[in-house]
């Protein structure tokens, strides 16, 4: 700061916004540089970590310090979350009683960029001995900590992407990456599903999505439904409803079965044609027979892409007889965006001072592991 209080860059650093703005862009494409020469560089080592991964039948426990433990942790949460039971260590802490966390089931993932910390250096031995094996990501299989390891996932030698070479960026990333491969490969090993990764993930936008269909359908007391026998006209008196509607009505044979569609669209089409004396006439004849349905326990994501591909607004839900449970509303599905913390239907057909019940969007499935390992 000057005599004036105007404070001036330090000697040397971006004085304008295009340079410092030239810096931010040289940052990021020095990284994704590396991240380029790494993709055509790892080696079978990656897959071998990932495959001892994924036969685990104890814990993964990741360690590592500084900013390589960081990263470590990130890889815990990916791998938790994906299929793979994962832990962080802090090296510290294990030679203070937290060995006792490793069992002789669990694999160890050491993170080291040189491969020369003193604290993983001082554990590993003991990790070694106390579990299944070591695998070390490190830039070089020469390194001491990758003399110790079953497996050496090498990083490569990489120029930090800070001006002053120093603080870990590029190396960092490059971590991140290999690592977030190895538990991806890892998760297909297992054969992680999208119905696996809901229960794992209830809340949010995304476990909105992941949910069965059947928590956000409005349900059959909500919707209207006739019998496919009947009129048009005494259709549309029979499942009239005051306040919001779905805007189809699901026609059913004898038994119970849906077999047809007529929306308000249907309606209104038949009005603007100057149709109106089918209205008198068997709405068999004019209801859509050729519709989208899906079946209870069906993900939200799945009805959401029939919607967007089909380009249509009601979607049947029914059971694996084709008996209606409810019926899915584009409506609905657009108040998923929001994250509602209930299904849109039941929040317009409730008064405004009424309790309300929050949306409980973990799946009903049991709670069974996913995981399948060989011995």
């Amino acid at each position: 700061m000057d005599d004036q209080g105007v404070n001036h860059p330090p000697p040397g650093s971006p004085a304008t916004r295009l340079e410092r703005l030239r810096l931010i862009r040289s940052v990021v494409a020095a990284e994704a540089a590396a991240l380029s020469r790494v993709a055509g560089a790892i080696g079978p080592a990656a897959v071998d970590a990932a495959e001892r991964i994924a036969a685990c039948s104890g814990s993964v426990i990741v360690t590592g310090v500084g900013k390589a433990g960081l990263v470590g942790q990130k890889l815990v949460a990916t791998l938790a979350s994906t299929g793979n039971r994962a832990h962080f260590l802090h090296p510290c802490e294990a030679v203070h009683g937290d060995l006792g966390r490793v069992g002789p089931d669990d694999w160890v993932w050491a993170i080291s960029n040189s491969g020369r910390s003193d604290e993983l250096l001082r554990i590993a031995p003991h990790l070694r001995n106390h579990s299944a094996g070591l695998i070390v990501m490190t830039a070089s299989e020469r390194s001491p900590l990758a003399k110790l390891a079953d497996i050496v996932v090498t990083l490569g030698q990489h120029s930090e992407a800070d001006p002053l070479g120093l603080a870990p960026t590029t190396t960092t990333t490059v971590m991140l990456a290999i690592g977030d491969a190895i538990a991806v490969l890892a998760s297909r090993l297992v054969d992680f599903q999208s119905s696996d990764f809901a229960r794992f993930h209830p809340g949010g936008s995304l476990g909105h999505q992941l949910a069965p269909v059947d928590q956000l359908m409005r349900p059959l007391a909500a919707c209207r439904t006739a019998p496919a026998s009947g009129t048009v006209r005494e259709t549309m008196i029979a499942t009239g409803r005051t306040g919001r509607r779905t805007g189809a009505v699901m026609l059913l044979n004898q038994q119970g079965q849906v077999v047809g569609l007529f929306t308000d669209s249907d309606l209104a089409k038949l009005l603007e044609n100057r149709r109106d004396h089918l209205l008198d006439g068997p709405i068999a004849d004019v209801m859509t027979t050729s519709f989208e349905k899906v079946e209870s326990g069906t993900l939200l994501i799945d009805a959401i892409e029939i919607l967007r591909d089909r380009h249509i607004s009601e979607l049947p839900v029914v059971d694996s007889a084709a008996r209606p449970l409810g019926l899915l509303d584009i409506t609905d599905v657009i108040a998923v965006a929001a994250v509602p913390s209930e299904p849109a239907w039941q929040a317009a057909a409730q008064p405004a001072t009424a309790a309300r019940s929050p949306l409980v969007t973990s799946p009903s499935h049991p709670a069974a592991p996913v995981r399948r390992r060989s011995a």
